[in-house]
């Protein structure tokens, strides 16, 4: 959350909006508002936007191995000596904009505390809400009054300061609002679906690190091939139905995975994430022409800011959500299968005999072997419980793209020039 707003804070247009800015205006002095061509947009907005959601799903196996072979936290320490190069380099060769002093007087130095309180508080909640059962702890009850106070009064803050840190105007333009949704959901879906298949790889099915990154490998080839595609498409296809197409291929991919079972692996996941990895382009790359593409040029900052945002929250709360569906649904569902798990169940009457037999021959205790068949029973019935939850979180997700794709025809076109 922190870098999609850092963005608005920057004097420079980032992210999406840098599709926006002309090769020939390298100090982005384009005081007119104008929108992007459709092949610049197919061929270079799309390929950043991919290219930066290509990198969780380009190496999930390297950093599996990396994770079992040392440690995770040489995850971390691999980047030290390449980050300190391209600081380098950046700092010599890279064209940086001076330092404006002046800006200091008069800034909205109240907007940013009331930003980074909001932000702040919001992200604790959404990250350990689930843990302690959301707002029957006092402190995520505290923290979240303190979000949504300081998120009121940031709003309040922005629209009324004469240069507020954030410009919120661009929300009075449809195509800005429905983009937002758009990016929420998309990140939403990303990071949703890379936070469940690990879990579920771990837990259930017992997987260690390099194995769960085998299996959601699948995304990255599809994606890398899916971007030619899609800049072919941009400049002759309406981008809208693109992004219907983008939407629909996110909530085709969760749906697939609503069967799952216990056994599991990268080959069932295979279709799931070829769907994954083929909506990826479409979604980000459309969303990003229609929602900024028409937006005057002076708000373009602040609201590629804002864009950005949406994007990181949607990831944030669909990790908190599904974490949350996941543990409560895991309860709900072991209810209903320990209510069949009775020894007025022949069948399971027998499993717990056989069990049992297996562990006397073994260990030579009833007492220790009627113990632990019940064990096995549980772990069972657990194990069964977990998939039947994860499924429901996928199946949520789902429901979430289904119903953001029907919204796509409430946008307007861009029309290229």
């Amino acid at each position: 959350m922190w870098h999609g707003m850092g963005h608005s804070i920057n004097d420079r247009v980032p992210g999406p909006s840098r599709s926006l800015r002309r090769r020939d205006d390298p100090d982005g002095l384009h005081g007119r508002r104008r929108a992007v061509s459709g092949q610049a947009q197919g061929h270079s907005g799309v390929l950043r936007q991919c290219r930066s959601r290509a990198r969780p799903s380009a190496w999930p196996l390297i950093g599996g191995r990396i994770t079992d072979d040392w440690s995770w936290h040489w995850l971390f320490y691999i980047n030290i000596v390449p980050g300190t190069a391209v600081a380098v380099l950046a700092s010599v060769f890279v064209r940086m904009d001076e330092s404006d002093l002046t800006l200091l007087k008069g800034a909205d130095y109240l907007g940013m505390i009331l930003m980074a309180v909001c932000l702040g508080c919001l992200d604790y909640v959404l990250e350990d809400g689930a843990r302690w059962e959301w707002f029957s702890d006092d402190t995520i009850r505290m923290c979240a009054w303190i979000a949504a106070l300081a998120g009121a009064g940031f709003v309040i803050r922005s629209l009324t300061y004469a240069r507020p840190i954030v410009d919120l105007r661009a929300f009075a333009s449809r195509n800005f609002c429905l983009g937002c949704w758009f990016s929420f959901v998309t990140g939403v879906g990303i990071f949703g679906l890379i936070y469940l298949t690990p879990l579920f790889l771990g837990h259930v099915r017992g997987f260690i690190a390099w194995q769960i990154g085998g299996a959601i490998l699948w995304a990255g080839p599809f994606q890398l091939a899916t971007v030619p595609i899609y800049g072919f498409l941009a400049s002759r296809v309406d981008l809208r139905l693109l992004l219907m197409i983008g939407l629909m291929c996110f909530g085709a991919a969760m749906w697939l995975f609503t069967p799952i079972m216990n056994q599991w692996g990268s080959e069932e996941m295979l279709l799931p994430f070829a769907f994954r990895g083929i909506a990826v382009p479409f979604a980000i790359a459309s969303t990003v022409t229609l929602t900024m593409g028409a937006l005057p040029a002076e708000q373009v900052k602040s609201a590629s800011g804002l864009f950005n945002l949406m994007r990181n929250l949607g990831g944030a709360i669909g990790i908190a959500v599904s974490a949350t569906v996941v543990n409560d649904r895991t309860n709900l569902h072991f209810l209903h299968i320990a209510e069949h798990l009775n020894f007025s169940n022949a069948e399971l009457a027998g499993w717990l005999d056989r069990m049992t037999s297996h562990y006397i021959q073994a260990w030579g205790d009833p007492t220790a072997s009627q113990a632990a068949a019940l064990k096995k029973l549980w772990e069972a019935a657990y194990r069964e419980a977990q998939v039947q939850a994860f499924a429901d979180a996928y199946l949520v997700i789902a429901v979430c793209f289904a119903i953001s794709a029907m919204m796509v025809p409430l946008m307007r076109g861009v029309t290229p020039k």
